[in-house]
């Protein structure tokens, strides 16, 4: 773990988390009026997100913002707000717009389930049991995994990502909802799959995973996103920190313990001091690469929710970890200031181009929305007893 004595950020208190959910539910509220009848764009352009319609992966968290200020405030304008999105994500689903992927639960867990759970919308219960059986269409039985995108038949899509245990929360809930148990034993599989090959020796991760489509062998590891296919993709390592605890919430695994403490002091070890790490874990201070803000939102949530399934000494550790955390991304990463942008955190990192990934490259030291979704969630996580969307 961190050497506590050195110059790390302090705990933020919880009359700091009390003033920066303030800020973050003014931000949400400001950004009604271009974002109740449109999507946001997966990342921000010069700071400021443009409105897109509703068919990027991302466009679920935007939602969930709204849903997490509902809860703070109690202010029907969010719900209201909220509702007409879900109105969206089920046109979506039934029309089965850029559906052909696996980012069903980040859709829909924080836009529909949230709806389902906080206000009893049936619209929004229906979309995400339609979007839990899209899911399902795109599991690999050779192999006991979720494809990430492309055709099923395709034998060169037949991989999977570490992002994808983020999205088996949709069908645990699935599974509770209808009493159908494969909706459980899929998430379950996929989970253990991802365990037992996206981990290398060093605790560090994979991005992307490809099988063997004739005998369901590992085959190899690579990256789309990293820097390369053996660095450490930031984001991805914070995927599998909270991926990780989420998997031992919904099965007490003690391997899944185990991985999450290695993959987290993988990732410690390689913070900056102010506990946001650069979009890859490669880069040290002076190398002049961005950060990625998103990672340290994600990891914050990651670690306050092992803390709610560990022994109150390990819960402490965690949760005075995730203040750190949090405590740096309020002071320096936030948005105080609406003239600047309309995001919830800065200097974020969607996917940068290098020689040796195949993304688009996009998004770079840019608001990222799942970035802002999560530190809106850490503080929340922070204020009360939470009862998650995942």
């Amino acid at each position: 773990m961190l050497d506590l004595t050195t110059s790390l950020p302090t705990p933020i208190t919880d009359a700091e988390i009390d003033a920066a959910l303030a800020v973050a539910v003014a931000q949400v509220r400001r950004n009604l009026p271009q974002f109740t009848y449109a999507a946001q764009n997966h990342s921000s352009v010069k700071n400021f997100y443009p409105a897109v319609a509703n068919d990027q992966w991302t466009a679920g968290f935007w939602p969930g913002q709204i849903w997490l200020a509902f809860e703070l405030t109690g202010d029907r304008t969010f719900q209201h707000a909220a509702q007409i999105q879900v109105q969206s994500f089920l046109h979506r689903i039934e029309n089965r717009i850029e559906t052909d992927h696996h980012d069903m639960g980040f859709l829909y867990s924080p836009s529909c389930i949230a709806a389902w759970k906080l206000v009893g919308d049936e619209d929004g219960r229906r979309a995400a049991l339609m979007a839990a059986d899209q899911l399902m269409e795109r599991f690999q039985p050779v192999g006991q995994f979720i494809q990430a995108w492309g055709r099923r038949d395709n034998p060169n899509e037949y991989r999977y990502i570490i992002d994808c245990l983020l999205n088996l929360p949709l069908l645990y809930w699935a599974s509770r909802e209808t009493g159908r148990e494969d909706y459980r034993t899929v998430a379950l599989a996929h989970a253990r799959t991802t365990l037992a090959h996206s981990v290398r020796p060093d605790d560090s991760t994979y991005h992307t995973f490809y099988m063997d489509p004739q005998t369901g062998a590992p085959v190899r590891g690579v990256t789309k996103q990293g820097y390369s296919d053996e660095s450490y993709w930031a984001r991805g390592q914070a995927w599998g920190i909270a991926g990780m605890a989420i998997s031992y919430r919904y099965e007490r695994l003690p391997a899944y313990r185990d991985t999450f403490e290695r993959l987290l002091a993988f990732y410690l070890k390689r913070l900056p001091d102010d506990l946001v790490p650069y979009w890859d874990l490669i880069f040290v201070d002076g190398d002049g690469e961005p950060r990625d803000s998103s990672a340290a939102a994600i990891v914050a949530c990651g670690l306050l929710e092992m803390a709610e399934l560990e022994t109150p000494e390990k819960a402490a550790e965690y949760r005075d970890l995730a203040r750190r955390m949090v405590k740096s991304l309020a002071d320096i990463y936030s948005v105080r200031d609406p003239a600047i942008s309309n995001g919830q955190l800065l200097h974020g990192t969607y996917s940068k181009k290098t020689p040796h990934n195949t993304c688009r490259g996009e998004g770079v030291d840019e608001c990222v929305s799942w970035g802002d979704y999560y530190y809106l969630e850490a503080l929340i996580r922070l204020s009360r007893n939470w009862s998650s969307y995942w």
